[in-house]
């Protein structure tokens, strides 16, 4: 089995829901993904902007594992990387199950930390009916599951190119559950 790696990037320099391929994506330190309109110290999605334009940009870059795909193809959606809005398409590892705080190394050279769980919004409905139940489980106590991907910010800067392996390194200490950014 191959290795965790980066199977697609994307971006978009306009708040649209899905962001176009490319071959490679420059993350820039402390701001996110260079040319992305998410890209920024301060909050960047538009309805975080409208209640606190200084709060701080826990959603840099979104990371989705393809595995999604897979599930949501067995459940009768089609969906392919970077239709979701993800900036990092990966495959071989589980995103969702690292504790908030794991770090990311891409690449030669950069490395995003976690934040949080993406929290979808209605858009997903609205780009394919139905794909917010289906990004949405339960576990058997009854606590929400959100599948949508994991949000990160940028520690070190570098370019991330399709194929470029991805190496967690977990926090130190007491690991905690990924909560919604």
């Amino acid at each position: 089995m191959r290795p965790a790696h980066v199977l697609a990037v994307h971006l978009s320099p306009v708040h649209a829901f899905s962001k176009s391929m490319t071959t490679a994506i420059t993350l820039l330190a402390g701001l996110g993904v260079q040319g992305d309109a998410h890209c920024g110290e301060t909050v960047q999605h538009r309805s975080r902007v409208a209640r606190d334009p200084a709060q701080p940009n826990l959603r840099q870059v979104h990371l989705l594992q393809a595995e999604l795909f897979d599930e949501l193809a067995h459940r009768g959606h089609a969906v392919r990387p970077g239709d979701l809005g993800e900036n990092i398409t990966t495959r071989g590892i589980d995103l969702l199950a690292l504790p908030t705080g794991t770090e990311l190394r891409l690449g030669a050279a950069a490395v995003v930390r976690i934040t949080g769980l993406r929290n979808p919004c209605a858009q997903i409905d609205h780009f394919q009916p139905g794909l917010m139940a289906a990004v949405l489980d339960r576990t058997p106590d009854g606590a929400l599951v959100r599948k949508a991907g994991v949000m990160a910010v940028v520690l070190c800067g570098g370019v991330v190119a399709v194929g470029d392996g991805v190496l967690p390194v977990l926090p130190d200490g007491p690991h905690a559950p990924l909560q919604p950014v």
